[in-house]
Parts: structure tokens; C-alpha cells; sequence
């Protein structure tokens, strides 16, 4: 088993793409571990968000990662023949994901998230993707 990439990484400056594609190409060889929501298993889980924001066919973008190619390779394909992402909009993704469950309406979510892994007394674990570091060995970015 593997864990994919932190939310932090960035493909041309766009966050959370990178993991998004690590748990796609996992997932096929079998690697991924279980309980990693993935495409729209969640409707309010990254990738069904990242999908809505950028308006791309979950399904597309599963074929088209499968067929290889880089992660910049797969942004491109995302939006061929469609407006590019702006500045603005990429900013205003990268500050969503970084963000969520600190101090919005998914708070008490990442609490039980935290309280369900053995987490709960884990000050340095304030977000979603906080979690994801620290449940999968790496240290909080801002910790």
C-alpha cells in the first residue's frame, strides 16, 4: 500500500491535482489504501469539489490519467479548448482546499476525523489536509 502525494503539491500552481491523480493511478495498481474517497463517493470530498470548481468530467479525467502521461500533460487536457484557469480562480481553490474545516462549517468534522485516528489532542491538525499529512506520517505544513 502507498498514500498519494500531499494536497500541497502543486501542478503549475494549482493545488491538490497532483494527490487527486496519485489516488487514480494507486487505486488502478491496487495500491491505494481503503477509505480514500474518490471521483464523487463524497459529494463534498476534494475531488467531486475540484471537479465542480474546474467543471471536469470526473470520468474523463479518470480515463484520460490512466492513459499516462505527466500531471501538467493531464491539467492541460482539463481544460483543452476551454478558458484557462485565471490567477484569481487558483488562488481562490488553493486557499479552499488549504482552509477547509478550519473554522467553517466541516470544524466538527475534522475533529471526529481527528478523534476517530488518534489525533484528538493534536493542536497542529486544524484542517482536512492537516489531517492527510499527519495521517499519513508527514508533518502539518504550518505545525
Amino acid at each position: 500500500m502507498k498514500t498519494p502525494c500531499s494536497d500541497y503539491v502543486e501542478t503549475r500552481g494549482m493545488g491538490f491535482l497532483a494527490r487527486m491523480l496519485d489516488k487514480i493511478r494507486l487505486h488502478e495498481k491496487g495500491l491505494l489504501p481503503a477509505g480514500y474517497n474518490l471521483g464523487f463517493s463524497a459529494p463534498d470530498c476534494f475531488d467531486a469539489r475540484f471537479c465542480r470548481y474546474w467543471e471536469v468530467d470526473y470520468d474523463g479525467l479518470l480515463k484520460r490519467t490512466l492513459e499516462g502521461g505527466t500531471d501538467e500533460e493531464i491539467l492541460d487536457w482539463c481544460f483543452k479548448g476551454r478558458t484557462q484557469p485565471t490567477e484569481e480562480r487558483v488562488l481562490f481553490w488553493n486557499s479552499f482546499v488549504i482552509k477547509r474545516g478550519w473554522r467553517d462549517e466541516a470544524s466538527d468534522e475534522v475533529e471526529q476525523e481527528k478523534r476517530a485516528a488518534g489525533f484528538a489532542d493534536r493542536v497542529d491538525i486544524q484542517t482536512f489536509v492537516d489531517f492527510h499529512d499527519a495521517d499519513e506520517g508527514r508533518k502539518p505544513k504550518f505545525a
